[in-house]
């Protein structure tokens, strides 16, 4: 007989340890105990049960067996052909009937006549719980099967724990702890687990040291040999909207709407923003009081310039809200998805940016390939140099909205 008293204080000391439900540590057991009976006193092929029971102190047991009829089992002619074509016939496994045959093995099935007997309503493919005599004296050898039995299933029921915890974290922001850097590759540390954040999802610029802390996008969590793989990035575009919805309630309650993001990593992005609620200032809630919610942002990201601007159904206004912060005196829409803006001469180098970076992110956010232009006719064609820079990119303007 079992202590379960001070047994049960076990239990839920492991479970709390382990993050694992009762229940779960429990079912662990049973079939560690199960395993120590089968390798104790039961025989090869045998599927032996055991169930703990807490009321009474004691150990039940039982051999589950397949209940089966003629048309379930392989024929000798069907065996004959299988060894012939070295095929390997089954001999257990849940299965329709008719389109899995098992290869009859006395320790785990029994024929439907001889399982009436026992239970007259049970059916073909039902299972069959036959109990058997509870057992107290184990040998070592079965002990240490239990042993290895409960650590293993602990450890897998850790490793799924984890891997269903991350899962449901697809899409959102974590924070974690650089731990180590291996080559190009950061290593970080989750707490549970840790998350792999590959050269291609670093920031451009950005350094990482050990012992620092940032908050990550998951990206992807994979099952692995090795444990559950958690993909980070901090250059998806995601990461941004996800960092404003931090600072800015006024999108966790509906009222304001990121309908857009393009970014160039560690120089520039732009944000586009609408609302749902008369009187909320789209622009003002993300950017707001004295600049605070933006600025959190921009911190995060190293110093990552910022441009929110609104958006509109106007696609000319649209066009000319994009090439903020320069003012555009007018935008036209074009056909062949061109674009063209009207902007002062002092603001034409504002709007093109440096290195053309201000119109060819004003051009990715709205979809519009934008052309300058100045009153007094001069016109900068931005055509060619943001269809070069659109085929470095990694995504095009439509598929960054679609990710929002």
């Amino acid at each position: 007989m079992i202590d379960f008293k001070n047994f049960s204080l076990l239990i839920d000391s492991i479970a709390e340890e382990k993050g694992l439900p009762r229940e779960r540590i429990v079912e662990t057991i049973e079939q560690a105990v199960a395993a120590a009976y089968k390798k104790e006193f039961g025989k090869r092929g045998q599927n032996i049960r055991a169930k703990l029971l807490f009321d009474t102190g004691m150990v039940e047991f039982w051999q589950v067996k397949l209940v089966v009829d003629e048309s379930m089992i392989y024929s000798e002619e069907e065996l004959e052909k299988m060894r012939a074509d070295k095929e390997v016939p089954r001999e257990e496994g849940e299965f329709t009937q008719g389109e899995r045959k098992v290869r009859f093995n006395p320790e785990r099935h029994m024929m439907l006549k001889e399982a009436k007997e026992v239970d007259p309503k049970i059916k073909a493919g039902e299972e069959l719980a036959l109990q058997l005599d509870s057992k107290t004296d184990y040998g070592r050898i079965a002990a240490q099967t239990a042993k290895q039995v409960i650590l293993q299933k602990i450890r897998e029921a850790e490793r799924q724990t984890i891997l269903e915890e991350f899962q449901s974290k697809e899409g959102e922001l974590v924070s974690g702890i650089v731990q180590r850097i291996e080559g190009k590759i950061v290593l970080v540390d989750l707490g549970k687990t840790l998350g792999v954040l590959p050269p291609e999802e670093q920031v451009p610029g950005e350094f990482y040291r050990a012992g620092q802390r940032l908050k990550f996008y998951v990206l992807k969590v994979e099952d692995s040999p090795k444990g559950p793989a958690v993909l980070l990035s901090r250059m998806y575009p995601k990461f941004i909207s996800k960092l404003f919805e931090l600072e800015v309630p006024e999108i966790s309650a509906g009222a304001v709407e990121i309908k857009g993001i393009t970014r160039e990593a560690g120089s520039r992005s732009k944000v586009a923003v609408m609302s749902h609620e008369e009187g909320v200032d789209p622009v003002g809630s993300m950017v707001g009081q004295r600049g605070t919610r933006v600025s959190a942002v921009i911190n995060e990201l190293g110093g990552e310039k910022i441009d929110i601007i609104a958006w509109s159904e106007d696609p000319e206004i649209y066009v000319a809200n994009a090439l903020s912060p320069a003012k555009v005196l007018q935008a036209e829409i074009l056909p062949r998805n061109k674009a063209l803006a009207l902007v002062p001469e002092d603001q034409l180098s504002l709007a093109i940016g440096r290195e053309g970076q201000n119109v060819r992110l004003a051009a990715k956010l709205t979809g519009w390939k934008i052309d300058i232009r100045t009153p007094g006719g001069q016109k900068v064609e931005m055509q060619e140099a943001q269809e070069e820079q659109a085929e470095k990119d990694e995504e095009p303007a439509q598929e960054t909205k679609d990710k929002i």
